[in-house]
């Protein structure tokens, strides 16, 4: 039996889904962290002060953005976003991966754990500066469009329209 080719790909869906839940793109009165018990383990963890300050995070997320234009990796990531054919399974399994690795080896020089654990701290420290610093903000959302592959939002009222 061949071992899966991405195995972390239930963190990938947790990492996706908190992105998309924190920038409100996911409205759902049902869908807690509790749905998604790798988030909810580092929920109930004790809170931990950042380890970078407004300033460093700007930098680290300006090079993190930086290396998304590198064009080895634009390469690779245009690689995976068309094996993926804009289908979410798939973005999850082919994109994610790739866009985890490249912010790896960027944030890995401040200290952050070269895993996708390491990802995510970033990723909430950002969230965290986002509301103090509009910078931050902007250019947490720029990073988020590079991730996140264009989505619709359902019609307003939630009507399906018959076949």
């Amino acid at each position: 039996m061949n071992a899966p080719v991405f195995p972390n790909v239930s963190f990938y869906f947790c990492v996706i889904v908190y992105m998309m839940c924190s920038q409100g793109t996911i409205v759902n009165e049902n869908l807690t962290l509790s749905s998604f018990p790798p988030l909810l383990d580092m929920a109930s963890a004790p809170a931990q002060q950042p380890t970078l300050t407004v300033e460093q995070t700007r930098v680290v997320l300006s090079e993190v953005i930086q290396a998304f234009s590198v064009p080895e990796n634009a390469a690779r990531m245009e690689e995976a976003r068309e094996s993926a054919c804009n289908d979410m399974g798939k973005m999850l399994q082919l994109v994610l991966p790739v866009a985890t690795q490249i912010q790896q080896e960027v944030i890995k020089a401040y200290g952050f754990n070269n895993e996708g654990e390491g990802v995510l701290k970033f990723a909430r420290l950002v969230k965290m500066y986002e509301t103090q610093d509009p910078e931050i903000a902007a250019m947490s959302a720029k990073l988020k469009s590079l991730l996140l592959p264009p989505l619709s939002t359902p019609p307003i009222g939630g009507a399906i329209p018959a076949s």
